[in-house]
């Protein structure tokens, strides 16, 4: 039996608006707007190992900065990522310097290198260096050292009484586990007041300093003054000293590792995040926190998240408070878990972003917690949401220590509880430390289910394909398709197109024509082939839009629909 494909042609009115809002922090990344000219690393790419590291490698893979490089936001910087080792590229990348440019941070583990510009180097200089050096085979992209903020606390914060570990259900939880200290939970973020009076007890001593130092580069994550509060506030979230007689509860009693990321006054380079997340992947880190956010799409953040979740963190951030927004980035990248915000009454917080790639959402208004000196206070964002999450994961990797990061990632998500939102507000549902604890993940429904009175996910599969063709004058095509299986439990919807081109694929659930900025599923990688796969119920129509970015071609669409 077939399934039924119905294809139709339509030029969408602004095709590229995704893409737009990708890059509208000032068109920081050459690599988006010239895709089409250098082989496809999107995001099921795997990052090369490295066996020789050469004189570039440091400890961790991160080499030293040159001596006097600012800390913090790098905006004179030109972050280059190759294909081969740093050390063997960087002779190519040096013959395209123009005067007075110079090489001022590697990282051979992620590979890239950072280029410092004069301060008065013109925009169209920057642009040219952008562009002649994408021209070398070695050279993958070329993006500027984008500035990513803290996310930050809403202008009119409410002061309450603490209620989130209640609110995600941790006494449950608690009656198991209050939280193994061999679990890790690293926070990439301003720096922890790591002998904080309710924080002291659960830093990770096996590290020196607890931590690192990506912005001042001295080895020490220890704040540099009171204002530097965000990331003392985002720990004790996750694992501030809870049945310990002082202070706040938080939600476990893991082990916490400070990775300071963002300076001061909140800001912090590309460059210096995706180094920090590298550098916590190399720790061991279990769950990798993020609050943080607005720098857009990067390259550079996307291999670092993807290195860390390959090494086996689960990355966790925030979904960003710009008030119903789409998911900022890192959050929004799909090896990461995106969180939006909660108030005390399970209503979705008015200023949490939303969209198609929040999976969990969690108490992040109004929530008490540690800030420096010795001190408490009440801060309200996403920012707080994501550190409930990271630590119900610390948590539930207690109990369950032999979960894969993707394993716990789906049991935190089939353990979610509904609080009736819908699935671009609340993801899963709230998270629910109880539930994630005390449920055995072999009892996880796995999307398709092996339900013996129903069969077997894949005892029936039904293939349907469909050649087209995108040009200027066609840049998109969109299709419907109608389930045949009697018991449909899951569909793969495949794309294959010309290695010249750049297309995507978007993806509806209930039959109506994708768009660009209207979808359930996206697939975005660089180049022409894109797969989305989706669990179903028996209750979908799916609609399929092929989009042009750049290139045209011929292109094959799959569509393999699975039956029990």
């Amino acid at each position: 039996m077939i399934g039924k494909l119905y294809i139709r042609t339509c030029t969408v009115i602004n095709s590229n608006l995704f893409h737009n809002a990708l890059i509208e922090c000032q068109y920081f990344s050459c690599r988006i707007m010239s895709r089409d000219t250098k082989r496809n690393i999107g995001r099921r790419s795997v990052l090369k190992a490295t066996s020789a590291l050469g004189a570039f490698l440091g400890l961790g893979g991160v080499t030293s900065a040159t001596p006097g490089r600012s800390p913090g936001p790098k905006k004179d910087e030109i972050v280059v990522g190759v294909s081969d080792s740093v050390s063997a590229s960087k002779a190519t990348i040096d013959s395209k310097l123009p005067s007075k440019a110079t090489i001022v941070h590697t990282n051979e583990t992620l590979g890239y290198v950072a280029v410092e510009f004069p301060s008065r180097a013109s925009t169209q200089a920057r642009e040219n260096f952008k562009r002649n050096v994408l021209e070398a085979d070695d050279v993958e992209y070329a993006e500027d050292n984008a500035t990513y903020e803290a996310i930050a606390t809403p202008n009119d914060p409410q002061y309450g009484q603490q209620y989130a570990p209640q609110q995600v259900n941790c006494e449950a939880a608690w009656d198991v586990t209050y939280g193994d200290p061999g679990v890790t939970i690293s926070v990439v973020d301003q720096g922890i007041q790591y002998d904080h009076e309710d924080l002291e007890g659960n830093m990770d001593g096996s590290i020196s300093n607890y931590g690192d130092d990506f912005v001042d580069n001295d080895g020490d994550p220890y704040p540099v003054s009171a204002s530097e509060n965000h990331g003392t506030h985002v720990g004790g979230i996750a694992a501030g000293g809870t049945d310990n007689g002082t202070g706040h509860a938080g939600i476990s009693n893991c082990s916490l590792l400070s990775a300071r990321a963002l300076g001061d006054g909140g800001g912090g380079s590309l460059t210096d995040i995706a180094d920090a997340i590298q550098w916590s992947a190399d720790q061991g880190a279990d769950v990798i926190n993020m609050s943080l956010g607005g720098g857009g799409l990067s390259q550079t953040l996307s291999n670092a998240c993807e290195y860390a979740n390959n090494q086996g963190s689960l990355l966790v951030a925030a979904a960003g408070n710009d008030y119903g927004s789409s998911v900022s980035y890192p959050a929004a990248y799909e090896t990461v878990m995106a969180v939006s915000s909660l108030d005390e009454g399970e209503t979705l917080s008015a200023f949490s972003n939303v969209g198609p790639e929040i999976e969990l959402a969690a108490p992040g208004g109004n929530v008490l917690s540690s800030i420096p000196w010795d001190d408490y206070d009440t801060f309200s964002g996403t920012s707080m949401a994501s550190p409930v999450v990271a630590g119900v994961a610390g948590l539930t990797l207690s109990a369950h220590p032999e979960l894969s990061n993707a394993e716990l990632r789906s049991h935190l998500q089939n353990t979610a509880v509904d609080v009736n939102l819908s699935s671009e507000e609340q993801g899963h549902g709230r998270v629910d430390a109880g539930q994630a604890v005390t449920t055995d993940p072999g009892d996880d429904d796995n999307g398709g289910g092996d339900d013996p009175g129903e069969g077997t996910c894949g005892d029936e599969t039904n293939t349907e394909t469909v050649e087209g063709e995108l040009s200027s004058n066609n840049p998109s095509n969109s299709s419907s398709y109608t389930l045949e299986t009697a018991n449909p439990c899951s569909a793969t919807v495949s794309l294959s197109g010309p290695s010249s081109a750049d297309f995507d694929l978007y993806l509806t659930l209930d039959g109506r024509t994708p768009t660009t900025s209207d979808y359930d599923r996206r697939s975005y990688n660089w180049g022409s082939d894109e797969e989305i796969t989706v669990d179903l119920s028996g209750s979908e129509e799916l609609g399929i839009l092929v989009d042009q970015y750049n290139g045209s071609g011929s292109y094959t669409l799959t569509i393999e629909e699975l039956g029990k």
